[in-house]
């Protein structure tokens, strides 16, 4: 028997959704499904390559600079578009990167982030930790 129930029943998606995770090397593979089925629910598909790409990115440093690898993704519904947080235990920002030679590893993921979202930013929470966000708006996006 099938558990599920037909979102018609359900009724609309909320306008706000939050979930804590201990993310891994493919979970961000999961996440961009979520951001992906809430955009496509209220309507802002158009948006959805560019914030499942930044997601991506927010989760990979995660998973790259968070010893627990824990953090809360947080979606919320905006009336142009969408704002997604990240956000999690480590007191280090983001940094920019320095080498960006073909040789580099890493460090190319906040200038990716800058090219595909309308906004994005950081706000630190002391040494408990910081929120990375972004925002993506109907015709802001690349």
């Amino acid at each position: 028997m099938n558990d599920y129930l037909p979102v018609a029943l359900l009724g609309p998606l909320p306008t706000r959704y939050r979930m804590h995770l201990t993310v891994g090397e493919h979970s961000a593979r999961h996440i961009r499904r979520i951001v992906r089925s809430f955009l496509q629910e209220w309507e802002m598909a158009e948006l959805a390559d560019a914030a499942e790409l930044a997601v991506t990115e927010l989760v990979a440093n995660v998973v790259r600079h968070v010893p627990d690898r824990r953090c809360t993704l947080r979606v919320v519904r905006q009336t142009a578009g969408v704002r997604v947080e990240v956000t999690d235990s480590s007191p280090e920002p983001p940094s920019t990167p320095t080498d960006l030679s073909l040789d580099a590893e890493c460090g190319r993921g906040l200038l990716l982030l800058d090219a595909v979202v309308g906004k994005w930013g950081v706000e630190p929470h002391g040494a408990v930790g910081k929120t990375v966000w972004f925002e993506c708006e109907a015709g802001t996006v690349a």
